[in-house]
């Protein structure tokens, strides 16, 4: 039985995705497994123990160097080997969890009996349904993004009910965040709490200013260390905050890989974050996480599970999905009073 999974993207969708790799090993425990996914979620799958091999698309640096004379031909070249690669394979089974035109491409290209995925009537889809030759009923995009993927599996006759992440964290990435918290002077004598405020989206962010507010509020109430993480952009940001805060606190952003951050966050009391990646690779990694939504819908895509608090203010126009606000207010007037009751009613610390 060779199986392949389509989810190639963002790194929040892969991992809502790793409760259904769980649920292919169980039911199909003799199976050969492969993973299709981008390069920027590629850590949290490869070394799985539930994946027996990952295909790596580099579609996003791909589109960059055809742009550019003296790079073409080598991205042609490394397109090429990437196909060979997805074509070397007869697939039994082939799930498409992402539901784009990106996804329906490839299932295209690759060889599989059973090519199975959600059926028209889902948002978003850019007829990759086209692509498939089972389609599954269509259904609520009000269900969280999580169970969306497993009601795909049961449509297919594999069960799904327990919800397993396994990340694929090794030792070697517990040693590092040891050695990167002691070289800011974090020795675990109190507990850890993480901030991770930056998304992608501008309407998704909260004033820096608040974030600096809300970090001395809690080294003010409570004996902690504070810990901020990110991607690589992020850290100019992180800095500012610091700066503007009176306490102190500790910069990780863009200092980490992801099973890096996922052994942070095990280690941590609980995460403050926006609605982005990190605050899934929290819930996965077990631990509670307060989360600030505005524009987009817990309900959807927050983090997974009843230990959590989402702080959102229930405005008429909110969900709306946009990346651009000239108004805000679903961020801009959230209060770090809502946080600090949030983080009370998340833990005792």
């Amino acid at each position: 039985m060779n199986i392949l999974i389509v989810k190639l993207s963002a790194i929040g969708d892969v991992i809502h995705t790793l409760p259904a790799l769980n649920a292919l090993r169980r039911h199909y425990p003799d199976a050969h497994i492969t993973w299709l996914v981008e390069e920027a979620a590629a850590d949290l799958v490869v070394g799985h123990r539930a994946v027996d091999r990952v295909l790596v698309s580099r579609r996003p640096a791909w589109l960059r160097q055809l742009c550019r004379g003296p790079h073409r031909l080598a991205a042609l070249a490394e397109i090429r080997q990437f196909i060979r690669q997805l074509r070397d394979t007869r697939y039994d089974l082939i799930f498409d969890f992402q539901g784009l035109l990106k996804a329906g491409l490839l299932i295209f290209l690759a060889h599989g009996r059973r090519k199975i995925g959600f059926g028209p009537g889902m948002q978003h889809q850019e007829y990759s349904y086209l692509f498939l030759n089972e389609r599954v009923p269509a259904i609520s995009m009000e269900m969280h993004a999580l169970e969306r993927g497993l009601q795909l599996l049961k449509a297919a006759g594999v069960p799904a009910g327990e919800v397993i992440y396994d990340l694929p964290v090794r030792p070697v990435d517990r040693q590092r965040v040891a050695g990167l918290l002691a070289a800011s002077g974090i020795h675990g004598a109190r507990p850890l709490v993480a901030i991770n405020p930056m998304t992608k989206w501008d309407t998704k962010n909260w004033d820096n200013g608040k974030f600096a507010v809300l970090a001395d509020r809690l080294l003010a109430s409570y004996d902690v260390d504070l810990v901020f993480t990110g991607g690589p952009g992020d850290r100019p940001a992180v800095e500012k905050i610091l700066a503007a805060m009176r306490g102190r606190g500790a910069n990780l952003a863009g200092q980490t890989s992801l099973k890096e951050l996922a052994a942070l966050y095990e280690r941590c009391r609980f995460l403050i974050s926006t609605d982005t990646g990190p605050m899934h690779l929290a819930a996965a990694a077990g631990i509670p996480v307060v989360a600030l939504f505005g524009p987009t819908a817990p309900w959807r895509t927050g983090p997974y599970g009843d230990r959590h608090q989402v702080v959102r203010l229930d405005l008429p126009c909110s969900p709306c999905f946009k990346r651009q606000c000239e108004r805000g207010e679903c961020m801009a007037d959230l209060t770090v009073e809502q946080l600090m009751a949030a983080v009370a009613r998340l833990t005792r610390l």
